[in-house]
């Protein structure tokens, strides 16, 4: 782990804890918190190979549409069942999903201080009744997995702010790690979707902004603010986690080619000046507002220009994460081959 990479993570711990013993600024807060977030995962999604699995463009064009079916099927649990009953299946689903995604955040620190075979050494681990299912995991997974529960547990029983967003926060970092868009083309087809898909629900019906305040769970993050009338300001985990992905892709774009990361510094600039501008005009017209509305614009803007500048769309265009695990694939079958023979 570099240097700044160790900063940005003890700064976004150290942001996230403030608000218990400080009074910060919910406008900066939400600006600093999503901008380290998006920066710790961009460079936790750094692997030694390429991702196996990318997403297509058909998955890309179909994401809105299934991310509005989703939106809408909540809207109307929350309307026709008891607020209480929904919250209460979703809670006993997110303890579940924090759980795992708390302990792959924490599991690089952890491991380093654990035994080598620790590690390495798989357990598989049948269903009962099922034996077909099975779970793969290893030992230093297990000891990752403890605080996590326990983590997880204080959230269901308590629901405090700051657990929301420590769940949030690991939800977010694993979201960026972990998505690969595959190329630029993909990443632009489902940021423009989602893009629309952000104006329509926020704009035109109360359907996101409803759902946003009925929904218990650790699907937005919530800061903390001065005004008993709206103690809290909230931003959804979606903002950070769809055009984070993009950023990272800019990242792996620059490492591919082994430069600096110059690409992803114009894509991490679009997205904080895309944040700055949602706070300044939420707070001009002092209602709810799409983030991506001016995130996208921003992020790709930004992006766009610079590889206009320095003549370099085609290479940006043509990158295709895909193509290049299938590649590397090649390459560890064909020294294996070599060792046998």
């Amino acid at each position: 782990m570099k240097k700044t990479e160790r900063i940005a993570n003890l700064a976004l711990a150290g942001l996230t804890l403030a608000p218990l013993v400080v009074k910060v600024d919910s406008n900066v807060n939400v600006i600093l918190t999503a901008c380290l977030t998006v920066y710790v995962g961009c460079y936790r999604s750094v692997k030694p190979t390429p991702p196996a699995e990318t997403m297509s463009n058909e998955h890309a064009m179909r994401f809105p549409f299934v991310g509005s079916a989703m939106l809408l099927s909540l809207f109307l649990l929350f309307k026709f069942l008891s607020k209480d009953l929904v919250n209460a299946v979703l809670t006993g689903y997110f303890f579940l999903l924090g759980i795992v995604a708390l302990s792959a955040t924490l599991l690089p620190s952890i491991k380093r201080f654990l035994p080598k075979h620790w590690n390495e050494d798989l357990i598989v681990w049948h269903f009962p009744y099922f034996r077909s299912l099975e779970i793969e995991f290893t030992k230093s997974q297990i000891v990752a997995a403890i605080p996590g529960t326990f983590f997880c547990a204080w959230y269901v029983l308590q629901k405090h702010w700051l657990a929301n967003n420590i769940l949030g926060l690991a939800f977010c970092i694993q979201g960026i790690e972990m998505l690969s868009l595959g190329s630029f083309k993909t990443g632009a087809i489902l940021l423009a979707g989602l893009f629309v898909y952000d104006i329509f629900w926020v704009f035109f019906t109360p359907v996101m902004v409803s759902v946003a305040k009925s929904f218990d769970a650790p699907i937005k993050l919530l800061f903390p603010t001065a005004d008993s009338a709206r103690p809290f300001s909230m931003l959804g985990l979606g903002d950070i986690v769809i055009p984070g992905i993009f950023v990272a892709l800019a990242l792996r774009f620059d490492v591919s080619r082994g430069k600096q990361p110059q690409y992803f510094k114009s894509a991490f600039l679009g997205y904080t000046a895309g944040l700055v501008l949602t706070i300044i005009v939420m707070n001009w017209f002092q209602a709810a507002q799409p983030a991506l509305l001016y995130i996208v614009p921003c992020v790709i803007g930004f992006l766009a220009a610079h590889c206009i500048w320095n003549a370099d769309v085609k290479q940006l265009l043509e990158f295709d994460e895909s193509k290049t695990a299938k590649s590397s694939q090649e390459e560890s079958d064909a020294k294996s081959s070599k060792k046998v023979e």
